[in-house]
């Protein structure tokens, strides 16, 4: 672990070309006192530069409920279910109107997503919610994401925006976690109250030590302190996704960090990104079914690296749903890999030996033109 005294930082964000930045409350509203235009200009000049130097970025914001407390003439941020939705309904409107206009003038187009922890729990929903990321990405779109604030219950509440980052992290697969907020990053203790604290450079994510200094939260406009983004940072090492930790107004920190340098705390994965969903699939207990394929798909999976499509699959056992992990057999019987699969069984049924391109036409509808993504695929046995 390096600290202030220690060696430089050996890690860095130089290279990464999937990003996700998330943006605290007390930053993007001021302090509580509305929404800070100058702020979210700045970022958004900077999110600019990222995707003009061949990045990917998604937003995920917070400030909707703190801009709906001002605009309903509120005193405080409430703590009841319903009043927290009502003022992220009112707050919503400002906060996505300021970063579309924002962006534009930089010439990006944007698109407002929300996000419940029951989208990331349903397998077809997390399939569904990946695909929409992914595909803004593709289009040079900046997705503004944010907790679903008005239909959450205490039940399926993510929670806080840290974490929600960190869930959009595992589900894109980011390169990059990049948490902005009103401190500098991690000490070894609260520098406010023991002169002697060390501020971390670098640390793997994910190690005990790393909560024990973590305090609680330090400003009354959000709901995540400290600990938040260490335990978010621990979340997003889990798709081998690495975590900074960095002071908002800090200048031009997201084009320096893309250059490799050593701004805030950095918290890397233990494991590198494709190895950790691999592993991820690879462990997955749950099976709910299993496919064969024929020897031509049996190349293309194993020696290829190519998605699976319908017209080489020969049989379909079992009864699984779109987003379920199902097992990949050869013709003899040994499974070869498994994946997350994008139809239903019945649906599979219907299209087995058929090519794409009839997909529509046979079910009424086309998800994907792949039966099982690559990018949702691994080898697994003998493969």
């Amino acid at each position: 672990m390096n600290t202030a005294a220690a060696e430089p930082v050996s890690h860095s964000l130089k290279g990464a070309r999937r990003w996700v930045v998330k943006v605290g409350s007390s930053l993007v509203t001021d302090g509580g006192k509305g929404l800070d235009a100058t702020a979210i200009a700045t970022w958004s000049e900077q999110i600019a530069a990222l995707i003009e130097g061949g990045a990917e970025v998604v937003m995920v914001s917070s400030g909707a409920i703190a801009e709906g407390v001002k605009r309903l003439g509120w005193r405080k941020r409430p703590t009841g279910i319903p009043e927290l939705q009502a003022a992220a309904a009112v707050g919503q409107m400002g906060l996505v109107h300021m970063y579309e206009s924002q962006l534009k003038e930089r010439g990006l187009a944007s698109a407002q997503i929300l996000l419940t922890h029951a989208d990331m729990a349903d397998r077809e929903r997390y399939l569904n919610a990946r695909a929409t990321l992914l595909t803004l990405l593709r289009m040079r779109v900046v997705p503004v994401v944010n907790e679903n604030d008005t239909v959450v219950t205490d039940e399926i509440k993510v929670g806080d925006n840290d974490t929600l980052g960190a869930l959009v992290a595992n589900l894109i697969e980011a390169d990059a976690y990049v948490i902005l907020t009103d401190q500098p990053g991690l000490y070894t203790a609260d520098p406010r109250k023991n002169p002697d604290a060390q501020f971390v450079h670098e640390a793997q994510a994910g190690r005990p030590e790393l909560e024990a200094m973590a305090g609680g939260a330090g400003s009354s406009v959000g709901t995540g302190g400290m600990l938040t983004k260490i335990l978010a940072a621990r979340r997003a090492a889990g798709s081998g996704t690495s975590t900074v930790i960095a002071w908002g107004r800090e200048p031009d920190v997201l084009p320096r960090l893309a250059r490799g340098e050593a701004i805030g705390t950095h918290l890397y994965a233990a494991t590198a990104k494709h190895a950790a969903r691999k592993q991820w699939m690879a462990n997955h207990l749950q099976l709910r079914g299993r496919i064969t394929v024929d020897d031509g798909a049996v190349r293309q999976l194993v020696s290829g690296g190519k998605s699976l499509l319908p017209i080489g699959v020969t049989q379909v056992v079992g009864e699984f749903q779109r987003g379920d992990v199902i097992a990949v057999c050869a013709p003899g019987g040994q499974e070869i890999a498994r994946g997350l699969v994008n139809y239903a069984s019945a649906e599979c049924r219907l299209i087995a030996r058929k090519p794409s391109s009839q997909i529509a036409a046979l079910l009424g509808h086309a998800q994907e033109p792949e039966l099982i993504h690559r990018d949702n695929l691994t080898v697994v046995g003998g493969g």
